[in-house]
Formats: C-alpha cells, structure tokens, sequence
C-alpha cells in the first residue's frame, strides 16, 4: 500500500460518524475515580506507597494509568467487568489490619496558636490534584490509542452529532485549565488590589503567546510532513493549541464583566446560550458545516467559532474553582472543618446536579429543547454535557478524599496540611498535574513519532497494548522525574 493511500485510509478510519452512548462514555470514564478509590483504600489502610519503593511506583503506575488504558481497549466492550475487578480488592484492604506506623487521630493541635506556620487560604486540595491529573492521563492515553484499531472508533471524535470518549476529553482539558485559572482571581480577591483591565491583558498575552507559537509548530509540522488530519475537526490551519492560547485574553476582558452578573457560571451560559441562539436563529450553522472555504475565516470557521463554546466550558470551570479552592465555600464561615467539608461536597453535588438537569432540558425530546451535542460546533449542548461531567468526576474524587483523608480537612498548621496532603495524592497524578501542559505537549510529540515509524492500522493487539504501554510509560517517566527534581514548566 503507498503511503498516499495509507494516509486516506488512516484520515478515513479516524472518522466517527455517530460515536457512543452517554452512559457507555460514563462507564469508561468512571473507571478513574473508581482506580483512585483502590489507590486511597491501599494508601490509607496500609501506607501502600509510603515509602515510595519500586513496587509501589508499579502498582500507582497500574492503578492510575493502566486500568484507564485497559478500560480504552482490551476492557472497552465490558467497562463494568473492570470496574468490578477494581472494586474487590478494596473490601479486601480494609479486612486487613490497618498499617501500625499511619496515625488515625485527626492532626488538630489543642492550641492552633502554638502552630508552626499559618494555613494558606487557597491550599491544594488533594482531589483536584487527583480530578486534574487523571483527565490528563485520559487525554495522553487517548491521543495515540486512537490511531490503533484496538481503540473502538465509537470513543474516537465524532465527525459531527453525537457523543464520544474524546470529545469530553477535549472539553475536559479546557473545563481544568478553568478550574485552576480561578486561582490568580483569588489571590487577587484576596489581596484587595484591583487590577487594570490593560495590566490583565498583557499578563494574559504572556501566558497566550507560547500557546500560540506551539500552534503555529504544530500546524508547520503537520502541512510540512503531510501528517494526516482531519480538516472538519478545527479548520486548515487552526489546532487545538490556537484555541488554548486565545482563551487568557477573553477571560481577562470578561473579569470586568462580573461587575454586572453574579458568578462564572452565569457568565459561561450567557456565553453558550447567546452562541447556540446564533446557530439556531442564523445561517451560522450551515455556514460552518456546509459553506465553503474560500478565505482564511472559511477554512478555519470550525476552530473560530467554537472557540466560543470552549470559552463558555472554561468559564464553567473556573466558576467550579472558585468555591472549590479556597479552604471554605464561605470565606466569613468559622464552622468546623468537617461542616465545611461536608458543605464542599453539597455544593459541588448541587452544581453537578443544576448542570446535568440543564443538560438533560437542553437534549430532551420531550421535555426540552432537543437539540443534539456537537462538538464541532461546541455548542449549547455540548458544554452543559462537558461541565456536567467534569463536575460529577471531581465531585466523585472529593467524596473519595473525604472518606479515606480527613486529616487533609483538619490539619491546622502548614506543614502538618502539607504532609498530609502528599499522603493523600498519588505521586503519579501529582505528576500529570503539575506539568499537565507539558507532559500534554511531549505526548503529542510522542504520538507524531509513533505515527511516522509504525502503520498504526496494521499491528495486532499484542503490539499495540506493548506501544501504548511504552508510550504512557515515557510520559509518565518524564512527568514524575520532572516532579521529583521539583521542576514545574509554565507555558
């Protein structure tokens, strides 16, 4: 087979025509926080990964990167079975005698006065460590299964309608640069200094300007090595990466909108629904399916305009972030830490029930608006579908870290906080999340190299499950290696 004819084949077998169900993508998908729970039963149970020895380092490596990848292939048919086989060693764990050395007393001190250090208002939360970290996985697991024909083509990215694994991967990995971008917001709020909507600009144009620059390499070494791709995706020249780098500069200019509505949320579905309005009530819609490209906004109309959406789904999630980072919902509340745990756990239960219940009216034939997700459009639908997710996931993951580490929530001087959040966290999710845009770069340039040295569509599932698990264990290498030698790469 030439390779001109091998390109069309492999532009041809990553279309997804229909994708999967919602409840089969959710069934894949929870096989994350169901890995985590595993995770948090050994590490609490029996200080498991305390040390961290190379058994360890193999089992956290299995835990939360293995199963999400068996779950994409040899386990894509029957997720539940996985899930189940994930679950029986946790009932197993806690009929054990729990580790002598672990100290089950919450670390409250009788006089928070004598502390060594004060509590941050904004600490890390082992959970959005844990939510964060795991999409990451997802998302460098999926970007080269993909082109293996052990991936089934129902999780690849749909071509139009539908739903797929990878399309929430995409709205997943803008959903947690939202979550996190919360933070500056924050320590601004918190510092009583405003910020000049100019000052917010170029701080934002810094962040932008590399994003941009790996769109332009990207989009280079695409045309230059005739990669294949798929032109209906983003446009013919735009990429994933031009959609990341113009983000910062429109939430900036949005912060100044908050003066007149409530919260992010309000915000993003403002956002989404002035957009969807649009598609529905104009030629919009057809001019980005059907119009043809003619100029440079014609071939790149997919990316233009669902920039929109994903600005929408970012604005989603840096709502979430703003009541999930700091150390309270309520920063005047003086209840307990286990009321304000317990209120954590309410409110993102709320949220995650207002967004699935907007979703559900946005989709529903009877009782809604029937219109369908879209990710090529990411339109209404499809960013209700990607915060309902997202929120559930992380809603899962705090629930796990409330039952399995309290003394996360009760620590009451810095260090103690600190210890017992590296006790909680996964030193390989810690990893993905820290230099998560990074490791996401290298993954992509892993999966380029595979690509041009294998016929990706000709290997059986012996080789593929080898390359994928190389691949993954490059990336995770990279990720806890820069991690260990405390390295954080901001791009």
């Amino acid at each position: 087979m030439s390779d001109q004819s091998y390109k069309q084949q492999k532009e041809d077998f990553v279309s997804n025509l229909s994708g999967g169900s919602v409840s089969e993508i959710a069934a894949v998908t929870a096989v994350a926080p169901v890995a985590i729970l595993l995770w948090s039963a050994l590490q609490a149970r029996q200080s498991f990964f305390r040390p961290y020895t190379p058994l360890s380092c193999a089992v956290d490596f299995l835990l939360c990167v293995g199963a999400f990848l068996l779950a994409t292939t040899l386990y894509a048919s029957t997720p539940v079975l996985l899930i189940l086989l994930l679950l029986a060693p946790v009932a197993f764990v806690h009929m054990l005698p729990a580790h002598t050395s672990r100290k089950k007393k919450p670390i409250v001190p009788k006089d928070v006065k004598n502390a060594a250090s004060p509590l941050d208002a904004l600490p890390v939360k082992p959970f959005l460590t844990s939510y964060r970290g795991a999409m990451m996985v997802m998302t460098c697991v999926s970007i080269l299964a993909v082109d293996f024909r052990l991936f089934p083509r129902r999780f690849a990215k749909v071509e139009t309608w539908g739903t797929s694994l990878m399309d929430v991967g995409v709205g997943s990995f803008v959903f947690t640069a939202g979550v996190v971008a919360a933070r500056p917001v924050l320590k601004e709020r918190a510092s009583g200094v405003n910020t000049s909507l100019v000052r917010r600009l170029l701080s934002s144009a810094r962040h932008s300007l590399p994003l941009l620059v790996l769109g332009f390499i990207r989009l280079l070494s695409v045309k230059g090595l005739d990669y294949a791709e798929h032109v209906t995706e983003y446009g013919v020249h735009w990429n994933f990466f031009f959609t990341l780098g113009f983000l910062p500069p429109f939430v900036a200019a949005f912060q100044s909108v908050l003066r007149y509505v409530p919260s992010y949320a309000v915000l993003a579905l403002f956002v989404g629904g002035a957009y969807e309005t649009l598609l529905e009530n104009t030629t919009l819609k057809a001019y980005i399916l059907t119009g043809p490209r003619t100029d440079l906004l014609s071939m790149n109309r997919e990316g233009v305009f669902s920039f929109f959406g994903y600005l929408a789904i970012f604005l989603a999630g840096q709502d979430l972030g703003m009541f999930t980072i700091p150390r309270a919902v309520n920063s005047r509340s003086n209840a307990s830490p286990g009321t304000q745990r317990n209120t954590l756990l309410m409110t993102i239960a709320t949220w995650a029930t207002i967004w699935s219940a907007l979703y559900f009216l946005c989709t529903s034939y009877s009782l809604g608006l029937g219109l369908q997700v879209s990710r090529r459009l990411a339109n209404l639908p499809y960013v209700l579908w990607v915060a309902s997710f997202n929120t559930i996931q992380i809603f899962a993951c705090c629930l796990i870290d409330t039952v399995f580490f309290p003394a996360t929530y009760n620590a009451a001087d810095a260090k103690a906080e600190r210890d017992a959040n590296e006790f909680a966290t996964s030193k390989v999710l810690k990893a993905f999340n820290r230099n998560g845009l990074a490791v996401f770069l290298v993954a992509n340039l892993l999966t380029g190299l595979v690509n041009m040295t294998i016929r990706t569509l000709d290997v059986g599932p012996v080789v593929t499950m080898a390359v994928l698990l190389g691949y993954m264990a490059v990336v995770t290498g990279l990720a806890v290696l820069l991690d260990a030698y405390d390295v954080s790469i901001k791009l």
